[in-house]
């Protein structure tokens, strides 16, 4: 190690402290862990590291008071005990000289190479930018974290061990930054580090968080479980004894010990179940550890043979892994006292993975197999991460996206060739789509689950065998973002919306603009490239089609945009100041133009109805009949009104609901369907309601062409005998 010494560090006046001061107090731990698997010179490397290190963060310290050198110690120490490389090792140590200290980039390359330098950028650009909010700084630090997981996974385990060690001596914050801290680590870093198969450090964190999150609930719990222990020892070691004696009889080799359950799985199973502390506490939990694959379902047939197992709580986790790489069997049986008895069966290097995830890259090189399949599903997850991004639209919008995938899948579906598909719980047809591929998802019409046709909103089951039907012209629907459970539907559903409105509004906003320029005797065919593109230039605008694209979501006022653009016209060509203004024309509505423009949902105006448009910032045209309240609450904005028409033509149908009050007789409800169906009417929708006497109140949602239209069908359902009333029905009105 002495031939490894680093040069001495010269950057600032800072002197390092006399190696002996340093090094047993520090360095010794470390250096002990890392000599079992380091070669000699790597030793070197990480010492040369670690002076470097001390020298930068020299007169620093922690809240604690310790010298603030401790804590990438504690880090690297972490990172130790899974064997990492010495390049994650140096990494660790010198993860916050760049944030904290002048060092830079360039110099911890020229002095511990270029993928060192790398790691350490990687870990602290999640940590340097300012933001608005802390909402904004989360998400934002989110999807760094992630992206930089994405292409070196080391740099996450270099964040979660630190995360880590700072959870552990969290104490010393203030109250406030802690429980803050703990809901970040709660949300964000216990998911990934699960996700990753991390258990170990996704248990702590979790329990670190529960503690300095909410410190009275975490107390009281613990006083409890302490004060429950000595009477449930008696019942765990009956049962330990019992299987103990029965594995041996079937010829397996087998390690068996009981599971102390975690603080905070017991405050969740509380507060998910509903369930009292006592009726936790209750179920015991064990694990088998034994040889090989084959020797667990044996292992499975002798416990079951011992305590009656509990139908439907077995999980074959080694057939079907979780995404995360996790193998086990899963079984619950009911043991003395008719009390429940969790256990897992899993060979040793399932327990490796189990424990470490990922991480067993480095510590458990052995068992290629299942290494290569846990990498693999790793990588594929890295890779849905990078496509998330490219299609979110903001940092939030991908936390979002993400955080619904980070919890563990529960729903198994097959597609008809037998490829399996790990869901969220309540994972949707629409989920499993576009599971399989994007284009599919965005092409699906329907399903059909084990044979037969469902919705696309019907949730899976496990086990269920799903066929996509899709069609060439089919398109996602808004509505499939109120049933989709998983991070990627989101995603692909909102980004092709999105994009579907962005196309829109282009084209209203050219119809908005060449209506807003006929006041002042141009259209757009009339404005010349010059002045163009000194009105995109005054505007930081790239194109023509993001300033239509802007007028059309709303977020510029067309009138505006046109009087300027006129002004620059006027300027360029010497005109007259004053020109005759021309009729500037109404919008044409036909009804079915898209999400750029919409029909209000408050008033749902259908061709015939006197109408008026608003212009909603990043919403486009909404039309709206002229008497509508919403409109009235918006007089001092006129500058938003459009004059819109409806285009004399239009197959499409309009959904009304009618209120229809009748007396309360046997066939009435048979009688006004009739009448409906003889003006070529299709009825939506009936509900009923009861009032009081012998009258009854029925609200049918039916599709009408036209106002005309509407009017025919009412004359019909008025001239039926035992119909007292009928009123066209407001969404946000109540009939009269």
């Amino acid at each position: 190690m002495d031939s490894a010494a680093p040069a001495p560090f010269s950057g600032g006046g800072v002197s390092r402290p006399p190696a002996s001061s340093v090094l047993p107090l520090d360095f010794g731990r470390l250096r002990a862990l890392v000599a079992a698997y380091l070669r000699p010179e790597d030793l070197g490397r990480l010492e040369a590291a670690y002076h470097f290190a001390a020298d930068a963060h020299a007169g620093q310290t922690r809240k604690s008071g310790e010298p603030y050198i401790s804590h990438p110690v504690a880090v690297a120490e972490i990172l130790a005990g899974w064997h990492l490389d010495s390049q994650a090792l140096c990494a660790a140590l010198l993860h916050d000289v760049m944030e904290d200290t002048h060092i830079s980039k360039a110099e911890i390359a020229e002095r511990f190479g270029r993928v060192t330098a790398e790691l350490v950028d990687g870990v602290s650009k999640l940590d340097k930018i300012e933001f608005q909010s802390h909402e904004e700084a989360q998400a934002e630090n989110f999807r760094k974290m992630l992206l930089a997981m994405a292409s070196d996974l080391r740099v996450i385990l270099i964040k979660l061990a630190d995360r880590l060690h700072n959870m552990r001596t969290l104490d010393h914050m203030r109250p406030d930054k802690r429980r803050r801290i703990a809901r970040e680590t709660q949300e964000i870093h216990a998911p990934i580090a699960n996700r990753l198969g991390l258990n170990a450090i996704y248990r702590e964190l979790q329990e670190l968080a529960f503690k300095h999150r909410y410190p009275m609930r975490f107390r009281v719990l613990s006083k409890a479980i302490l004060a429950a222990r000595g009477n449930r020892r008696e019942v765990v070691g009956k049962i330990l004894a019992a299987i103990e004696e029965r594995i041996p009889q079937w010829n397996i080799e087998a390690e068996v010990w009981g599971r102390e359950k975690h603080l905070y799985s017991i405050y969740r199973k509380m507060t998910e179940k509903r369930l009292s502390f006592s009726q936790v506490l209750d179920i015991y939990g064990f694990r088998v550890v034994v040889p090989d694959v084959q020797t667990c379902y044996r292992a499975l047939g002798a416990l079951h043979g011992l305590y009656k197992p509990v139908p439907g709580k077995f999980k074959d986790y080694i057939a079907i892994p979780k995404a995360n790489g996790y193998q086990s069997l899963h079984t619950t049986l009911i043991g003395p006292f008719g009390t429940p008895v969790e256990v897992q069966i899993r060979t040793p290097e399932m327990n490796h993975v189990a424990e470490s995830g990922v991480a067993s890259h480095w510590l458990y090189k052995e068992d290629e197999k299942t290494l290569t399949e846990l990498q693999h599903k790793t990588h594929s997850w890295l890779q849905s991460l990078l496509e998330l991004q490219s299609t979110s639209g903001d940092s939030s919008e991908f936390l979002e996206h993400v955080k619904v995938d980070l919890f563990p899948g529960e729903v198994y579906a097959f597609t008809p060739k037998g490829k399996i598909f790990a869901l969220p719980r309540g994972a949707t047809v629409v989920d499993f789509a576009y599971a399989v591929h994007t284009d599919v998802g965005n092409r699906c019409v329907a399903g059909r689950v084990n044979g037969e046709l469902v919705p696309l909103r019907s949730e899976l089951r496990n086990g269920d065998q799903i066929e996509i039907i899709t069609a060439a012209h089919a398109s996602p629907n808004p509505a499939w973002l109120g049933y989709v459970r998983t991070g990627k539907a989101r995603a692909q559903i909102r980004h092709f919306l999105k994009n579907a409105q962005q196309e829109e509004a282009s084209t209203l906003g050219e119809r908005l603009l060449n209506q807003a320029l006929r006041p002042h005797g141009l259209t757009l065919g009339q404005v010349s490239t010059f002045a163009w593109d000194r009105l995109l230039r005054e505007l930081t605008l790239q194109a023509r089609r993001d300033l239509m694209t802007d007028i059309g979501l709303g977020r510029r006022l067309p009138a505006i945009v046109a009087r300027r653009l006129a002004e620059i016209q006027d300027a360029e060509s010497g005109r007259a100041d004053v020109v005759k203004p021309k009729p500037a024309g109404a919008i044409l509505i036909r009804g079915a133009e898209g999400v750029a423009v919409q029909l209000a949902r408050c008033c749902r105006p259908i061709p015939g109805d006197p109408i008026v448009g608003i212009i909603r910032k990043g919403q486009g045209l909404e039309v709206h009949m002229h008497d509508c309240p919403q409109v009235r609450k918006l007089r001092s904005e006129r500058d938003r009104w459009i004059d819109v028409e409806w285009e004399p033509a239009s197959d499409r149908l309009f959904e009304v609901t009618l209120k229809v009050l009748t007396q309360n007789v046997r066939g009435v409800l048979g009688k006004v369907a009739s009448a409906i169906a003889a003006q070529d009417c299709n009825i939506q929708n009936v509900s009923t309601e009861s009032e009081q006497g012998t009258y009854a109140s029925l609200f049918i949602t039916v599709q009408v062409a036209h106002r005309l239209h509407l009017a025919k069908v009412v004359r019909e359902v008025r001239n039926i005998p035992e119909v007292v009333r009928i009123n066209r029905v407001k969404a946000d009105q109540k009939a009269a």
